[in-house]
């Protein structure tokens, strides 16, 4: 097998795609917990490690894959599963909309890609980069934030579905979907208002953790746009 010829070496990832990584980083860290959690709750309703992560792989979405695995745990019919699944992930119709007109001209290729790969931390970051600057290589920066994810996703959801039953009683799993909105929050963090906003309202998630029905994510974006509006009016003109 013949070597690298003299001189020739790799070139590096381009510039936008390894700020993409950076971007997405805190998010990975709390995509592997909420990840043990579906897989946890697959293996409970019956799923083998490999449906688990080839389900996960298919859906892409913790929200409905949680309430899917719930129906078919409690014997519902399959239409009821798949309506459910595509009302709560109905918003993916918004994101789409709002980054196609980035992706405008690119391959059918690339275009189809980007719409699997949305989720809602890709969204969020992805929009706020791309609100803000022109410049940015929307096709590297996207693929930067969401080439990570799927693979984590789909790997933290095997280890859960193989793991789950033995992960101790005091290991706050319950944290996984907070934690998970509350990375999305640091790339948003640009003054004061926007840390008051992100601060109150992480506060506000992580404490409200136990409350049914996940109302914690609920009362703690409430606080936070309280927060953000009051240190805005009080901030100088």
């Amino acid at each position: 097998m013949r070597g690298r010829a003299d001189g020739e070496t790799m070139r590096p990832l381009p510039a936008d795609f390894r700020e993409g990584l950076r971007d997405i980083a805190p998010v990975l860290l709390t995509v592997f917990p909420y990840g043990l959690v579906v897989g946890g709750a697959a293996a409970a309703t019956g799923f083998s490690v490999p449906e688990a992560a080839g389900f996960s792989l298919l859906v892409n979405a913790g929200a409905s894959e949680l309430a899917s695995i719930n129906l078919l745990g409690s014997g519902a019919p399959l239409a009821v599963v798949v309506f459910t699944a595509l009302v709560i992930n109905a918003r993916m119709v918004m994101y789409s909309a709002s980054l196609a007109p980035h992706f405008r001209g690119r391959s059918t290729a690339l275009r189809a890609l980007v719409a699997f790969l949305v989720i809602d931390p890709v969204y969020a970051i992805a929009s706020l980069r791309f609100a803000g600057d022109a410049d940015v290589d929307r096709r590297w920066y996207y693929l930067g934030l969401a080439t990570p994810v799927l693979p984590v996703w789909v790997g933290s959801t095997a280890v859960g579905a193989a793991f789950g039953s033995t992960v101790p009683a005091w290991f706050p799993l319950d944290f996984a979907v907070p934690m998970v909105f509350l990375a999305l929050v640091v790339p948003a963090v640009r003054d004061r208002p926007g840390a008051a906003a992100a601060g109150s309202g992480a506060a506000v998630a992580v404490v409200g953790t136990g409350l049914p029905f996940n109302l914690g994510l609920l009362v703690g974006a409430i606080a936070g746009v309280v927060a953000g509006v009051v240190v805005d009016g009080r901030a100088p003109s």
